[in-house]
């Protein structure tokens, strides 16, 4: 700004109208601004946009400065998230000048691996293994369903029960895995796993080989190993092996007659439904 001092009119000077005015308002205290200063304001006045900055934090800085979130004269923050020029590249500024932050993004639970013993055969696709700490954990093998022994002998259910435990007889050093596209635990809380045994074979693939499981797929999201079960599974009926063989290849069907046609399958918008967490892999 521009401060004109007040001074005495020389003699024999006359002053026009214009510059009398201007004298006596800035002998009045009044301050007359430049036109350097008039300059700036237009200057900070002028829109900016994203390419005018080389990251997201030097463009939100100065989106707050300029009354971001809630004002955004520069039209940097396109989608209202309180964020500037998101595709700009970080160190990042948080979004809002006191609004809202961007949720984090929720972690995945964690999945079972550890080494373990086999306790006990519960039937032929469940069994309990006991981790090197001592704890024990009921184990679902993910991706394989077997006939029932419980709540109603099914046929082949004996049969798959004692191929599970020639399989895994007690004392059997395992390796218990989760499958990262499939759930932690199951509906009764079983852990939902591979197991691998020391030195033999997984458990899982191994029931489809033998013929005494179906392979299933949970609410139709195939686990990762789905195409080699298939296969196992595809041999296996060609061979007639196990439940493809003795019943026909019905692995749901009441009691040791082969020939019937009853089933234990309930349908379902998703397909046929075993217990309350397994699809029929159709």
């Amino acid at each position: 700004m521009r401060v004109v001092r007040c001074a005495r009119e020389p003699r024999g000077v006359s002053l026009n109208r214009f510059m009398l005015v201007v004298v006596v308002l800035t002998c009045a205290g009044v301050v007359v601004p430049s036109q350097t200063a008039g300059a700036g304001a237009t200057a900070h006045a002028a829109d900016r946009d994203c390419a005018d900055f080389d990251t997201q934090r030097e463009a939100q800085r100065y989106y707050e400065s300029r009354g971001g979130p809630d004002s955004d004269p520069d039209r940097l923050d396109a989608d209202g998230d309180g964020r500037a020029c998101d595709s700009l590249p970080c160190p990042c500024g948080s979004g809002g000048g006191g609004g809202a932050r961007p949720k984090p993004k929720p972690r995945l639970p964690k999945r079972p691996d550890f080494p373990a013993r086999i306790v006990r055969v519960t039937d032929g696709d469940t069994i309990v293994v006991r981790s090197g700490s001592g704890r024990r954990f009921k184990v679902r093998l993910i991706g394989i369903d077997t006939p029932e022994v419980f709540g109603g002998v099914e046929c082949g259910g004996r049969q798959a029960s004692a191929s599970m435990k020639r399989l895994a007889p007690p004392g059997r050093r395992v390796r218990v895995y989760g499958d990262p596209t499939q759930d932690r635990r199951d509906a009764f809380g079983r852990l939902l796993a591979y197991v691998k045994t020391r030195g033999g074979p997984q458990l899982n693939i191994a029931q489809v080989r033998r013929g005494w499981a179906k392979v299933f797929v949970f609410r139709r999201n195939p686990f990762r190993q789905t195409a080699s079960f298939r296969r196992a599974a595809r041999s296996a009926k060609r061979g007639r092996r196990g439940v493809w063989g003795r019943c026909g290849g019905d692995f749901h069907q009441s009691g040791k007659d082969a020939s019937s046609s009853r089933h234990r399958w309930r349908s379902s918008s998703r397909g046929p439904v075993i217990g309350s967490y397994y699809h029929a892999d159709t």
